[in-house]
């Protein structure tokens, strides 16, 4: 069994296996490490919206509707007894249209996009740790990382085998919100960034097929009336499958953990919000997950390893996606490893390595930065209920906060929302 490559990856989801596909295209010799065997599941709204088609499109993946690809035209925000529908606009930077696909059947479909371009994409391996070479500086004291190892799964996830060592000059961790990889080389999460908490499941409806993501911004800890606002909102993205994906997300803006119930959130949420969706039978259980968001886990390179998505924190604070920035860090790396290997000496060659993380931060940074400030003032409940109350009756408020939410904007020039937002993001800084 071959165990040496130019790149290793771990993890094959958006993240990982864009980032094996990129480097494939571009020559590279690529093993990437997935610890389940396709399809499986992932906690997701299975919604993209025009920033993640952007990323398709760039990575050259066909998304016809007879393959199960649903577009959708935008957004509908639903909350204080107000609807308002925000269709995505004509921009040079982005499509005018959104998709939705199950993740069981997205992620799938882009590991097999990444093995076309030769990508060696191996499910059914678990990454235990990483190696490193002492006799090489590297990061919190250890030697720089030199590869990784790594065990088989069963189809029901046990590891089963020995130990096996693949070895490569650079590796790709994007093993997830668990970033265990990065966490056993001291890579701690701050705890000044935000957290989300989401729950999902799938429901039958009639409305299956209509084109519009829904987001409910009134999420209640109880009773109406007498209890909290959360930081939050609730979602409804049809599937064109007969079902949709129904779920709800909060937001803990120093990422402590919640002692919220979530699925009883949903549940109370569906029974108030819902019932023009006409929600029959449930298919699946309700299944949560942790979402890091804003940068949380830094540095995103250190000697010899690069983060990509949620293993660096890169989930949208705002929204919550992940999916966009994930595939997005995937091409950066890229561009930062075909500098590696074409630079003269092994000075340049860390330098170019490096600066796939200024990369990053000139890319997210100021628009992360502001998402900090907007968790810490949705927490609060006062915050949410003047939010909910003066901004959602205003149509030019919320044509500005929907391209803010989305984070689909022309940087330069479009109307004056974009300008505005375009001038925000530019004057905040990174971190």
């Amino acid at each position: 069994m071959r165990t040496e490559a130019d790149v290793i990856v771990i993890g094959a989801g958006p993240g990982g296996a864009a980032a094996a596909r990129y480097l494939a295209a571009e020559g590279f010799d690529v093993i990437a490490l997935e610890k389940s065997h396709y399809p499986r599941e992932k906690v997701c709204g299975d919604g993209l919206t025009p920033r993640a088609v952007r990323e398709l499109q760039l990575i050259g993946l066909p998304t016809p509707r007879e393959e199960g690809w649903i577009p959708n035209h935008g957004l509908r925000m639903v909350g204080g007894g107000h609807r308002l529908e925000f269709p995505w606009h004509d921009l040079e930077e982005f499509p005018n249209y959104g998709l939705s696909l199950p993740r069981a059947q997205f992620d799938q479909r882009l590991a097999e996009h990444a093995r076309a371009a030769g990508a060696d994409v191996r499910e059914g391996w678990y990454v235990e740790s990483a190696l490193r070479d002492e006799r090489q500086a590297g990061h919190a004291g250890g030697g720089r990382v030199v590869g990784v190892v790594a065990r088989q799964t069963d189809a029901r996830g046990r590891k089963i085998g020995d130990p096996v060592e693949f070895r490569a000059p650079l590796v790709i961790a994007a093993d997830g919100v668990s970033a265990r990889i990065a966490l056993g080389m001291g890579l701690e999460r701050k705890e000044n960034r935000p957290m989300g908490v989401a729950v999902r499941t799938y429901f039958t409806t009639p409305r299956h097929d209509e084109e519009w993501m829904e987001g409910h911004l009134e999420i209640w800890d109880g009773e109406r009336g007498r209890s909290n606002l959360l930081p939050g909102y609730g979602w409804i993205f049809p599937l064109g499958d007969g079902t949709a994906n129904v779920g709800l997300g909060t937001l803990s803006a120093k990422g402590t953990p919640s002692k919220l119930d979530h699925r009883a959130l949903l549940r109370d949420w569906l029974d108030h919000a819902a019932q023009d969706w006409e929600l029959g039978e449930q298919v699946g259980q309700i299944k949560g997950a942790a979402i890091p968001m804003a940068f949380n886990r830094q540095p995103h390179y250190v000697p010899g390893m690069m983060l990509v998505g949620d293993s660096g924190g890169m989930v949208n604070p705002f929204n919550g996606e992940g999916i966009a920035y994930a595939m997005q860090a995937a091409r950066r790396a890229t561009e930062a490893a075909v500098a590696w290997r074409d630079a003269p000496g092994a000075r340049e060659e860390e330098k170019a390595l490096a600066s796939y993380a200024r990369m990053m931060k000139d890319d997210l940074g100021g628009y992360y930065n502001l998402g900090r400030i907007f968790a810490a003032l949705v927490e609060r409940p006062e915050v949410m209920k003047v939010c909910t109350r003066y901004g959602l009756p205003s149509p030019l408020v919320m044509e500005f906060t929907s391209r803010l939410l989305a984070d689909v904007y022309e940087p330069r020039g479009g109307n004056w929302a974009d300008k505005l937002l375009a001038a925000i993001v530019k004057a905040a800084p990174a971190a």
